[in-house]
Parts: structure tokens; sequence; C-alpha cells
């Protein structure tokens, strides 16, 4: 190797590195982006599957307490606003926590129906929304760690600065109040 050569190849390497460096933190934060999009549609995919619960849930209620129609039309209209919600995580947990409260009141008014709460399909529907909730809780979990490493890299330095350089932003954590977080339906 010629003596020459040595000083071109510390400058070539010297220009490669921050461009490697660059196009690995780059995919880093292009990967992350598809996790929270992915995370995302996981949390719908069970907020759907909640949103047809609902209404079977207040159906069979309803048979039992005729008389408490307000709750259930609360609950109804509640289920409509979150499922019609497709704003921002910020935004969806507002409805998500009010829906949840409302789902709370309807397994309160249900206590006070013993024959209702005997009702093999009202445990059956009770059932499956206590194991949607936890599905949920799962995906809020999957998705809240997607923005947390999303939120690290645009803030810390030297990634913040291709956070900039590129427009990735930070994320809202899809955060329900600790009273909605309670509301998980217990089967017995």
């Amino acid at each position: 190797m010629s003596p020459n050569l040595a000083p071109i190849i510390v400058v070539a390497a010297l220009a490669v590195l921050p461009l490697l460096w660059l196009m690995i933190n780059y995919n880093r934060f292009t990967r992350i982006n598809q996790h929270l999009l992915e995370s995302w549609s996981d949390i719908e995919v069970e907020m759907k599957r909640r949103y047809e619960l609902i209404p079977n849930l207040v159906e069979t209620a309803r048979g039992y307490a005729k008389h408490e129609r307000q709750v259930f039309e609360q609950v109804v209209e509640l289920r409509n606003r979150a499922m019609a919600n497709h704003g921002t995580a910020t935004q969806q947990a507002v409805d998500e926590t009010a829906l949840a409260i409302g789902v709370k009141q309807l397994f309160a008014l249900a206590e006070a129906y013993p024959e209702l709460q005997a009702n093999t399909h009202f445990l059956a529907l009770q059932h499956e929304l206590a194991n949607t909730e936890d599905r949920i809780a799962a995906a809020r979990r999957f998705y809240n760690g997607n923005v947390r490493e999303l939120n690290q890299l645009c803030e810390q330095f030297p990634t913040n600065v291709i956070a900039g350089m590129f427009d990735f932003e930070k994320e809202f954590y899809f955060e329900l109040s600790s009273e909605a977080e309670q509301v998980v339906p217990r089967v017995g």
C-alpha cells in the first residue's frame, strides 16, 4: 500500500461514517414509526370488537331493566362517539375513558338485577368484554412503549438532529384516566 493512499482512506472513512450513522438512525426512526402504526392498528381492532359487544350487552340488560332507559341510551351514545373518533391517541383516550365509565354504570346497574347476572348470554358477553379489555390494555402498553422509544429519539442528542431534519415528531401516549382503567368487568 502506498503511503499516499492512507490519508485518502482516512478521509473517505471520515466522510462515510457520518453518512452510515445517519442512514442507520433514519431507518431506526422509520422502523419505530411503522411499529407505532401497527400497534395503533392493534388497538383499533380490539376497540372495534368492544364496540360490537356493547350493543349486545345493552340489549340483554335492557330486557331485564326496562325502566333504566337513560343508562342504556348513554352507553350507546358514548359507544357511538368513541367509535366515530379518528383523532389522535389523546383525543381517542377522552372518548374511551367516557365509554369505560359508561360501561361501569351498566355493570353497576346489572348488579341490581340478580336474574340478569344469572343470564348465561349476559355472562358470556361480560366475559368477552373482559377479554377484549385485557387485549386493549396489552395493545395500549405495546403502543405506549413505541411512543416512548420514538419520543426518546426525538429528544436525545444527536438523534434529535435527525428528527428535526426529517420531520419526525413526538407522539402522544394513549392513556385512560385511572377511573376508566378500573372498569374492566370481572366475571366471577
